[in-house]
């Protein structure tokens, strides 16, 4: 699997290839992870496909909000499709085999799309706040070229963080194993097979994390403390309610996607769990984003119009 040569000390070793061990663990339970994976995978591509055309296909829906929404369930299709396909190939196949190469790819692709999450939530939260705290400047501040920037500026965003993350992991000799206890090539099991002290390395991943989680965690905090100020000062109940509910997926959303990230790389090396991980990753790479077009479609009131009506001109065609 791998071959030996000194080329950074006594013990290292270049690495060709990586097992993922995943859920090996549990082999009584492969085709079942199988078949729970695969049903997953598919209704969360059917569902975000199906949140594009809508937003595409219905006039009232060509509006930032659903200009963000849109970028998000592209980003949410190409995200587990980094690592569910891989997934399922080595619970079926039994081969858990992955190249150096195609770790790197894996890993890099992941907090690509994972970063870039981050800031267009962010950039969404924004987008709520403009809506609801300053109304009659919506259209003004919200225009095509501001949407279009934010967007661009999250995709960019992920880009730049992960070319650090990856580029930190994979310089570094690995001598300790070739097998990840994991379903994907995370940077916490990769740290472990590292030579050497790798505690440099480890603070470095985690500042850059910090950085890129808890910088647009922040603005959203703040976007929704001026948000949840305003909807309370509104003399209508109606409109609170209406307020509300215009960001409350969003919210569900961000809580999702935020709290696992949160928990899995800010939390101190010393608590480091394989069997943790490995759930905390579940719920971002696979559950959220098969839930985020549910929770859109069914506490929004416009998304499920414009599926009505499109059913409809499909039954009367």
């Amino acid at each position: 699997m791998y071959t030996s040569q000194e080329t950074v000390g006594r013990n290292s070793t270049i690495i060709t290839r990586f097992i993922l061990l995943g859920f090996s663990d549990i082999p009584s339970l492969q085709h079942l992870f199988f078949s729970v994976f695969l049903v997953t995978y598919v209704v969360t591509l059917a569902g975000n496909l199906l949140i594009i055309v809508l937003t595409l296909a219905d006039p009232a829906l060509h509006t930032p909000m659903y200009f963000f929404l849109r970028n998000l369930s592209f980003l949410e299709m190409c995200y587990t499709s980094v690592n569910v396909p891989k997934m399922l190939r080595n619970l079926l196949s039994g081969d858990k085999n992955i190249s150096f190469i195609g770790c790197a790819v894996q890993t890099y692709f992941t907090f690509f799309l994972g970063g870039s999450e981050c800031f267009l939530l962010a950039s969404m939260a924004y987008d709520r706040y403009v809506a609801i705290c300053k109304p009659l400047h919506y259209p003004v501040v919200m225009n095509r070229k501001v949407s279009t920037g934010l967007a661009a500026g999250s995709w960019l965003s992920g880009f730049l963080m992960s070319f650090g993350h990856t580029t930190m992991v994979f310089t570094l000799p690995f001598c300790r194993s070739h097998e990840i206890n994991h379903f994907f090539c995370d940077i916490p099991p990769l740290l472990k097979l590292a030579c050497g002290d790798t505690s440099h390395n480890e603070m470095a991943v985690f500042m850059v994390a910090l950085l890129f989680v808890s910088f647009p965690f922040m603005l959203i905090l703040m976007s929704y403390v001026c948000i949840i100020s305003t909807i309370l000062r509104m003399p209508s109940g109606v409109g609170r309610k209406r307020s509300f509910s215009t960001c409350s997926s969003h919210l569900m959303v961000v809580t999702l996607f935020f709290g696992s990230a949160c928990i899995m790389y800010l939390k101190p090396n010393s608590s480091y769990s394989p069997e943790t991980d490995k759930f905390l990753s579940l719920s971002y790479t696979i559950i959220t984003p098969m839930l985020n077009p549910i929770i859109y479609s069914l506490r929004n009131k416009e998304v499920k119009g414009a599926f009505w009506r499109m059913v409809g001109r499909r039954r009367f065609c």
